[in-house]
């Protein structure tokens, strides 16, 4: 079943909420508005028609963008939730199908009062479009290099960075994180840990976790509050059907092109990384070969945006 998602964002960057009505799957859960196509009917002709339908405003379809498309399953039923975002449209939005409506900033959603596949579209909604990686190479003796670096790029707008730091002790990158974790609040920016469930869960809110493969592949569950980002590494199908199982925020895919760290391995290839991306349900970043300046790129081809480790840190993302 093709299902349209209205994600409607105001001039204060808020978005709009419906909750679902008793009597109906899911009753007393939050989603963005929308409905199902009817036989024959265009998608986005669809979504104009169900936000007419639904809350009486006539969406611009030239104002629109699509956002993520979320396959998913409720028990045997299975639908393809397809999310386009709307800055301008005429009209007040109202209940006309009897629900209520919130609008709140995307920041401030707690994720669990949502229907499980809108999930998906929240995160697609407060995660940037570059993720940054500290390279592998520096040591604890070049952590004030460091330091100024990430401070430098969270001046440029740098907003996800992840601390790969393999020949640090453990509790040395939880000292770092705890420093930058302050650092990064006034920005709103995102701290991950490299494979660090419990150091992540030790520092709180602003840190998250980013899975290898192979932890992801032992996992059953989400492994952190929802208020903690969780991302982890993919290379195919397989990985990023098992993301989204255990509730992961976003998933990195590659490589997408060739790259010098790892010569033997075979790249995606834009068209097969879109193939791959557009049957994820979780944003996803293309990893591997890939720049800055890929970033719209790799939205093109259904990506969340661009992730990465040397032109991440020189330049303006």
């Amino acid at each position: 079943m093709h299902v349209m998602a209205g994600v409607l964002r105001d001039a204060q960057g808020r978005v709009l909420l419906a909750q679902r009505p008793e009597g109906k799957h899911l009753a007393g859960m939050w989603e963005f508005p929308g409905g199902k196509l009817e036989p024959g009917e265009q998608p986005q002709h669809a979504l104009v028609r169900e936000l007419r339908e639904e809350l009486g405003i006539q969406a611009d379809l030239a104002q629109s963008v699509p956002l993520i498309r979320v396959p998913w399953r409720y028990g045997e039923r299975g639908l393809l939730l397809d999310a386009w975002q709307f800055t301008q449209w005429q009209g007040t939005p109202v209940s006309l199908e009897g629900q209520a409506l919130q609008w709140v900033l995307p920041s401030a959603v707690d994720p669990t009062i949502l229907a499980p596949a809108d999930r998906p579209i929240l995160q697609a909604l407060r995660l940037p479009s570059m993720y940054a990686i500290t390279p592998a190479d520096i040591t604890t003796h070049h952590a004030e290099f460091l330091c100024h670096r990430i401070s430098t790029a969270l001046e440029r707008g740098v907003r996800l960075i992840q601390l790969r730091l393999p020949q640090w002790p453990l509790d040395d990158v939880q000292t770092l994180a705890m420093y930058l974790q302050r650092l990064a609040l006034p920005y709103g920016a995102q701290l991950l840990l490299n494979g660090d469930i419990e150091g992540a869960l030790k520092l709180g809110d602003g840190v998250g976790v980013h899975l290898k493969s192979s932890q992801l592949a032992a996992l059953d569950r989400r492994p952190l509050p929802w208020t903690q980002l969780v991302g982890c590494s993919c290379h195919d199908a397989s990985e990023l059907e098992q993301a989204a199982r255990v509730g992961a925020d976003f998933a990195t895919l590659s490589p997408v092109a060739p790259t010098a760290s790892h010569p033997d391995a075979t790249p995606l290839g834009w068209p097969r990384f879109q193939s791959l991306a557009e049957a994820a349900a979780l944003p996803v970043y293309a990893l591997g070969g890939v720049t800055p300046a890929q970033e719209e790129q790799a939205r093109r081809h259904a990506g969340q945006g661009v992730a990465g480790i040397g032109a991440f840190w020189s330049g303006t993302p």
